[in-house]
């Protein structure tokens, strides 16, 4: 099998995977909490986005094109800063919003363009030169997506309003 046909498959399970975790175990749990704790949770993952300058780091990666490596390093450590910056200014709520929706805006951009890239550089053919900073794209990525998706989702649903538990009890307040 090519690199490439075991790239694709890898990348295409390491979403199917995170989608049923999702599924099953973490998005119940996001919807049921306050929508700051919940964008908490997924900028504190994002906060680790710095790792993306692995692939400028020498001796890591092989020899990544330039066209592809520089981008998705710096871009991924954008995404980083603003998500730390989120939870830096939760107290802040204004602040805070602007940080959420701006590391999740950049992020996926970034995310949407390193694939782009990727694409254009062959780099499926040539996984190999990745190394030990494979995992990024097959395990790291997928989540990362799903998240930035997710944060997007909470923040535009319908929040829902805190109803008495009685009928009664609204006619006695």
């Amino acid at each position: 099998m090519s690199p490439q046909i075991i790239f694709q498959i890898h990348l295409v399970s390491g979403y199917v995977a995170w989608l049923l975790c999702f599924r099953a175990y973490l998005m119940p749990r996001l919807k049921t909490m306050d929508i700051v704790a919940a964008q908490r949770a997924i900028a504190t993952l994002h906060s680790f986005r710095f790792f993306g300058l692995v692939f400028i780091l020498p001796g890591v990666v092989g020899n990544l094109p330039a066209s592809f490596a520089p981008f998705a390093a710096y871009w991924d450590l954008a995404t980083g800063v603003l998500a730390m910056l989120a939870l830096l200014t939760v107290r802040i709520r204004p602040l805070f919003w602007l940080f959420v929706v701006a590391f999740n805006l950049v992020g996926i951009v970034d995310l949407i363009l390193d694939y782009y890239h990727a694409t254009q550089i062959g780099l499926p053919a040539m996984a190999g030169q990745l190394g030990a900073a494979y995992v990024i794209p097959i395990i790291y990525v997928p989540l990362l997506m799903i998240t930035h998706v997710v944060a997007l989702y909470l923040l535009v649903r319908r929040q829902p309003t805190t109803a008495p538990a009685f009928a009664g009890e609204a006619a006695a307040s």
